[in-house]
């Protein structure tokens, strides 16, 4: 798969099988969605490598364990987050190139307790107040 930011400065390409697809209603996906949920697909971190350009970080400072955002520094475009305690890289769905070849649609939704009333989720799609159980 490949993909990249708004403007083009950043280009990436993702290789491997997504271990998770789904929709976040978190109030921090909130804040980097704009307000809606976040559609995302956890990929193999070495599956992963920016092909063009290098992201910007941002981590919260006052967090004891923050993930840290890779954006765009030229359009603000969410590429992916990554979290201290996974080798796997967050991938937005909307900064793929050909999101509906791609992204099969959520199989389930996660942290609903933060879900706003104007979120949709698919009638039947399982639904997490916080993350699902670990298998």
């Amino acid at each position: 798969m490949q993909g990249g930011c708004y403007c083009g400065a950043l280009r990436y390409q993702a290789k491997g099988a997504p271990f998770m697809v789904a929709q976040c209603h978190c109030r921090e996906c909130q804040y980097i969605s704009g307000g809606g949920p976040n559609y995302f697909m956890v990929m193999p971190g070495d599956g992963f490598s920016f092909t063009k350009g290098a992201p910007e970080r941002f981590a919260r400072s006052d967090l004891d364990t923050p993930v840290t955002r890779e954006f765009c520094s030229t359009c603000g475009t969410h590429i992916l987050t990554r979290r201290s305690d996974t080798p796997h890289v967050i991938l937005k769905v909307g900064t793929l190139d050909d999101p509906a070849a791609n992204y099969p649609g959520p199989a389930s939704a996660i942290y609903t307790k933060d879900q706003q009333p104007f979120h949709v989720i698919p009638e039947g799609l399982p639904c997490f107040e916080g993350l699902p159980p670990r298998r």
